[in-house]
């Protein structure tokens, strides 16, 4: 069976929350070693935190601990200001575009077809990579969940999903994984629509999404695939909404950093593999 293309037009990177901040920043160092050569600006967008003041000075002295040229700290708080020419000249100017952690809903909300989020897409497709955490990672491909609590997951309608970011296709993000238990999240998801690649997040962990589809485990947590490409059978279909759901060969890995997967293949890589395919620019 095919499954969509699994396409960023730069690189990508998702992260599951609570991401190390304060002391050797493994993440945050992966994520700024991939900005494009010679542009050290980082924009860090805040607009789904509803405590933008409180988070944004941590970004802001991590990314110059890094070594970052300028840091430009971007609340944008409504859609006027996801339409000013600064904001947008801001993003124009920088090497790393990322979006912290709180509500997806905003950032959709807000950003949705806004100057800012066409910014964004410009800078993706001419090298500069975008990142996010939590909320910043699950907003990112063209469809997203919402909402949903992993107790009423696996129900049919347990869990809500509306219109993404559309940086990436192919592939359904969910975060803070394991430690809020949202297994059977993206399990329902798979079973609507066996197509798309559910990643699960876990906390200090992420992808890289590199440009020809291969995902690259980083950091000290897991990345939980949820593969259902070859899903044998589902029930979803002919339940009402509420009842339980059942799954047949649904396929499940757990990557840890330096790990990786080919999302066209559905084809699981360790280390060595993985730095071939790297190492060829697949």
């Amino acid at each position: 069976m095919t499954s969509p293309p699994c396409s960023a037009s730069g690189p990508l990177v998702a992260i599951g929350g609570a991401e190390d901040r304060k002391s050797d920043l493994e993440i945050l160092k992966r994520v700024f070693a991939l900005a494009p050569e010679g542009n050290l600006e980082v924009a860090v967008i805040a607009t789904a935190s509803s405590i933008p003041d409180q988070i944004l000075p941590d970004y802001e002295a991590a990314f110059e601990r890094l070594g970052a040229s300028h840091v430009h700290l971007l609340g944008i708080r409504d859609r006027r200001q996801a339409a000013e020419n600064e904001t947008v000249r801001l993003i124009e100017q920088s090497g790393v575009i990322f979006f912290t952690g709180g509500d997806q809903l905003r950032l959709t909300n807000i950003l949705g077809g806004s100057p800012v989020l066409n910014a964004i897409r410009k800078r993706l497709d001419s090298g500069a990579v975008v990142a996010g955490t939590s909320a910043g990672a699950a907003a990112m491909p063209g469809t997203m969940i919402y909402n949903g609590a992993a107790t009423d997951a696996l129900r049919k309608g347990g869990v809500n999903m509306t219109f993404g970011l559309g940086f990436v296709d192919g592939l359904i993000i969910d975060s803070h994984f394991l430690e809020r238990g949202r297994l059977t999240r993206l399990m329902e998801v798979g079973a609507t629509n066996p197509e798309y690649l559910g990643v699960g997040l876990g906390e200090d962990a992420g992808v890289i999404i590199h440009p020809h589809g291969i995902l690259e485990a980083i950091g000290s947590g897991h990345v939980i695939l949820i593969d259902s490409r070859d899903l044998a059978s589902s029930n979803i279909a002919d339940l009402s909404m509420g009842e339980p759901v059942a799954i047949e060969n649904m396929i499940l890995h757990a990557m840890v950093s330096s790990h990786g997967f080919d999302v066209e293949a559905r084809r699981y890589l360790v280390p060595h593999e993985l730095g071939a395919i790297l190492a060829e620019g697949r």
